[in-house]
């Protein structure tokens, strides 16, 4: 009966098709809750002069309006740094920066007070770019280095060299379910916040912190998100603590929704990076050394931005074996909203970097990119040492890439491609193989933990809450078909209930790919301190060793003995008859991981989830447009919990990265106004754009030893596969180019694509005139 392995359901499946699963939206105002609006400033940065909010307060429905003079507690918090505000009190770093919280009865109502607030700044000098905070000398937190070997003597021995730059563009989250959060005040003091957040506990402390209150005070529950891939990871902290600021004036409920614009233009994106780099390699195309300076735009604070750097650096190296090799990083400070985690956090900027690298060196010795690439993949037994200094263990790549080479008949579509471009004045074909190695686990030891709160009750069904929070990646489901197979019970009596932190307290945010890893076994702990002891009253009822009973088939029971069994029911009920604890508190601790900040040296990582896309693109030579008709992805999942919520992460994450790489361009004006705020300025993927074929399979791996029941993380991985899409831009690119190495930033929008072409056709223009050809 078991059911780790199958294709359960997701648990909130045929609620969310049927429209009855609740999102924070849904929840019934109360008839004495209030709305709220935020008035924010009108430049990226500067000096607040005055406040003129008579008129906002006379419109009829308004409650109450707020500054950060009205803060009870502190309005500074941040998650690495104390350098956010709640409310701008004297400096706004931000177009959109909050100034003024606006309750009112009605959502209308709080609209029009916002727009009535009037506020007089005095414009300061603004950052927006990488380079010009580069320039300034604009930095958040010191620089970081990764170094291995000697870099600057292998780059002086080295037969080739390329030097180069990568401009790599943001992402929007886009998440179905805005920033969004209703507070209930308590007595004493207390509150109830209602949160759409990754992250509950930290809610909880800066809700508490805001107020001025004890952690104990505040409660804060998610019972689910309409998506967040990072972006409610720290972000949905401030709208929180708004609504509980306004809440604890009021001592009314609060609520707070931000509408799809407001939302793009006040939070933070994936980070924008820029990669400066020198590589040095062989004939062979194989790497001697590599000096890699990453910078990444950070925004206005530090929110996550030196983590999502340090996992950016930690990822450079890829799939790719480096003798030689110094990482640096920097986060540039701007005055653009604070970056924040996506989804990947960090991780594809870096292997973008790595693998555009490996695409000038194939078209800089005039070689397939593939070779390149196996002529650096690390080893087995040998050339397994990764710049910081881990083994890379249970090395699948090599067999991985050679599968996947073969399923996708790669050598075969590459004779048919170049005999096509070489024929076609229409059309450019490219192709590209790129492999992903994605380190799974927090970097920071602190939150690689995780508690879970397991009740059995005498009806036999069992109820679980952990730190986990759903945000359509389906972790719930696999947290119940964890605990129902090691109580050995049907998987629907079995139920998760809601996140909150009156159950379980100082949780990890769900992120770094490691919600089912951490708190499924931490599950899995309290399902076996529950079972020790049920074992223990079981064994004189069936003449029998505690040690040699097991739990399935919804029975107890020796396998030596089989005609003796007790069914878990009946156990469970003379169990507490007996006054047998049928409760717990699991906890878990991800074991051996250890990383230096100081040194770059460590094990920041508990294994690598593993992966390889090829991917084919078909660009008009005209007018610069993409389609990508194939696709054939192959993970490493070792052995799926849930074979069908797996593959959905997979397809989901290939696809969302797909749109990084292609159409999703984050645009911001000169004066720092966030251009590209709703689905008419920011494209997403359509269904039109998923491949027309599009393979996806699962490698076959069941010797990763380390991690839960063998199974490996997929909620980011799958996304860096995508950048084979970018790279077979610029492999089709480079058949126009006629050898040169053709400069490609990312994303490979059409207009960009359209402008590398135009200029490919004018410089082969110009070198198409004789020297003796009259000036015109």
């Amino acid at each position: 009966m078991t059911v780790v392995g199958k294709n359960i359901p997701h648990e909130s499946a045929a609620t969310h098709v049927a429209g009855r699963s609740t999102f924070i939206d849904d929840v019934p105002p109360r008839s004495d809750e209030v709305f709220l609006e935020i008035f924010g400033s009108p430049v990226a940065h500067g000096r607040l002069k005055s406040l003129d909010l008579d008129a906002a307060r006379a419109v009829k429905g308004a409650v109450g309006i707020f500054t950060a003079k009205d803060v009870p507690g502190h309005n500074h918090f941040g998650p690495i740094i104390q350098d956010e505000h709640l409310l701008a009190a004297e400096e706004t770093t931000f177009v959109g920066d909050p100034l003024v919280l606006i309750a009112a009865a009605t959502r209308e109502a709080a609209v029009r007070a916002r727009l009535l607030v009037r506020a007089e700044m005095e414009p300061l000098p603004a950052i927006f770019s990488v380079d010009q905070a580069i320039a300034a000398g604009s930095f958040i937190g010191p620089e970081r280095v990764i170094e291995t070997g000697n870099v600057k003597a292998a780059l002086a021995a080295a037969e080739h060299t390329l030097t180069g730059t990568l401009d790599i563009n943001g992402q929007e989250h886009f998440y179905l379910e805005s920033q969004a959060a209703i507070a209930y005040p308590g007595e004493g003091g207390e509150m109830l916040v209602l949160s759409s957040t990754q992250h509950p506990t930290e809610v909880q402390s800066i809700v508490a912190e805001v107020l001025g209150v004890p952690f104990n005070h505040v409660t804060v529950q998610c019972r689910r998100m309409g998506g967040g891939f990072g972006g409610k990871e720290t972000q949905a902290a401030g709208p929180a603590a708004m609504a509980a600021l306004v809440a604890a004036k009021l001592k009314r409920p609060a609520r707070i929704v931000l509408d799809r614009d407001t939302d793009m233009a006040l939070t933070g994106k994936r980070h924008p990076f820029t990669a400066f780099y020198t590589v040095g390699f062989s004939s062979t195309g194989r790497i001697s050394a590599l000096q890699l300076d990453l910078f990444s735009n950070g925004g206005c604070t530090a929110d996550l931005s030196p983590s999502v750097l340090e996992r950016a650096m930690l990822h450079s190296d890829n799939a790719y074996f480096l003798p030689n090799a110094r990482i640096t990083g920097r986060v540039c400070k701007t005055n653009l909203p604070s970056n924040t985690a996506f989804r990947g956090f960090g991780g594809p900027q870096g292997v973008a970097a790595k693998e555009n690298i490996l695409e000038e060196i194939a078209i800089f010795l005039k070689r397939d990119a593939l070779d390149i690439r196996l002529a650096n993949l690390y080893g087995i037994g040998e050339r397994d040492i990764t710049p910081y200094g881990q083994k890379v263990e249970n090395n699948v790549l090599p067999q991985l890439i050679s599968d996947l080479r073969d399923s996708a008949a790669y050598d075969r579509r590459r004779s048919e491609i170049n005999a096509f471009n070489a024929q076609s004045t229409s059309h450019l074909r490219g192709l590209a193989l790129t492999p992903v190695k994605f380190g799974i686990s927090f970097t920071k030891k602190t939150l690689n933990q995780a508690n879970a709160l397991v009740n059995v009750y005498t009806d036999g069904s069992a109820l679980v809450t952990t730190g986990a929070t759903e945000m359509g990646q389906g972790v719930y489901t696999r947290i119940r078909q964890l605990v129902a197979d090691d109580l050995g019970i049907p998987y629907e009596r079995v139920r998760i209930g809601p996140t909150a932190t009156d159950k379980n307290c100082n949780t990890s945010p769900t992120a770094a790919s490691s919600g089912t890893d951490l708190n499924g076994a931490a599950a899995l702990d309290a399902t076996g301190r529950i079972k020790s002891r049920l074992a223990a009253f079981a064994a004189p009822l069936l003449n029998a060793s505690a040690e040699n009973l097991r739990f399935a088939d919804d029975f107890v029971f020796d396998p030596a003995a089989l005609d003796k069994r007790i069914a878990f029911l009946d156990l469970v009920c003379r169990a507490y008859l007996e006054r047998i604890d049928l409760g717990e508190r699991g906890f878990y601790i991800t074991p051996g991981v250890d990383f230096d900040r100081d040194t770059g040296k460590g094990t920041p990582f508990l294994y690598y989830t593993n992966g390889a896309a090829v991917a084919e693109v078909l660009i008009d030579r005209f007018t610069g447009e993409l389609a990508v008709p194939r696709v054939d992805l192959l993970m490493d999942a070792g052995i799926p919990l849930n074979p069908g919520i797996d593959r959905g992460q997979i397809i989901g994450g290939f696809i969302q990265g797909m749109g990084w790489v292609t159409t999703e361009e984050v645009v911001f004006d000169a004066k720092g106004v966030l251009l590209s705020h709703s689905p008419t300025t920011y494209k997403i993927p359509n269904i039109s754009d998923v491949p027309e074929i599009f393979n996806v399979r699962f490698f076959n791996n069941p010797d990763s030893a380390k991690s839960l029941k063998r199974s490996k993380a997929l909620g980011e991985p799958p996304l860096l596969l995508s950048i084979a899409v970018w790279a077979a831009v610029k492999n089709a690119l480079a058949y126009a180019a006629a050898g040169a190495i053709p400069p490609l930033s990312l994303p490979a929008t059409g207009e960009q694509i359209l402008m590398r072409l135009s200029h490919l056709r004018q410089t082969a223009a110009r070198r198409a005139i004789p020297e003796s050809a009259p000036a015109r």
